[in-house]
């Protein structure tokens, strides 16, 4: 078993923000892959799929980005998983808008539910989605700029780069990391 996690903020205010790519991204690959209807769990949602021949746990932390750890670690504990079989759908206002990024391990770089999610496991030795929700306008704060909305110009792009992304999470769950950062990262 693996587990995939999309992080983001619960609730409809938070709906379609940049922030919760990650979420949009994991919903799409529980609809592809007809998960199970998800469950509250793991202070979250939660809910199983068979994709590529391998069962897997698709998590939807509820606890706001920034203690998204918690929830992680519930799963990871309660299904006795390894480290490298996680991986963390997010964000990342330091890469261009569409452009996915995987790697095995590595800091957060600012990316506070990343930070959580690494402090609360205890190790930077975990796999990750970046995706790429900028660049960071001058002069923002970058709060107010993940928590906000995609424009009219960008919401086409991202919507193109979802199924992308969940392609390229459907491919990292039958190979490895590693190829996926050759494939996705070019």
């Amino acid at each position: 078993m693996k587990l995939v996690v999309g992080l983001g903020n619960p609730g409809r205010k938070y709906e379609g923000t940049r922030h919760n790519v990650g979420f949009v991204v994991v919903r799409e690959l529980a609809l592809r892959n007809a998960a199970s209807t998800p469950k509250v769990n793991f202070q979250g949602e939660v809910a199983e799929a068979n994709i590529r021949g391998e069962r897997i746990l698709l998590l939807w932390p509820h606890t706001y980005m920034n203690l998204s750890g918690g929830s992680v670690l519930a799963a990871r504990d309660f299904y006795k998983l390894e480290n490298h079989e996680i991986l963390i759908a997010c964000d990342d206002f330091n890469l261009p808008l569409a452009k996915l990024r995987f790697r095995a391990e590595g800091t957060a770089g600012g990316q506070k539910g990343l930070a959580d999610v690494i402090d609360r496991l205890g190790t930077q030795a975990v796999p990750r989605l970046r995706i790429g929700v900028g660049p960071l306008p001058p002069n923002w704060d970058p709060a107010d700029f993940v928590l906000g909305r995609f424009t009219s110009q960008e919401k086409p792009t991202i919507e193109l780069t979802v199924p992308v992304a969940a392609e390229a999470i459907e491919d990292w769950i039958s190979s490895d990391t590693a190829n996926c950062m050759n494939k996705y990262n070019a």
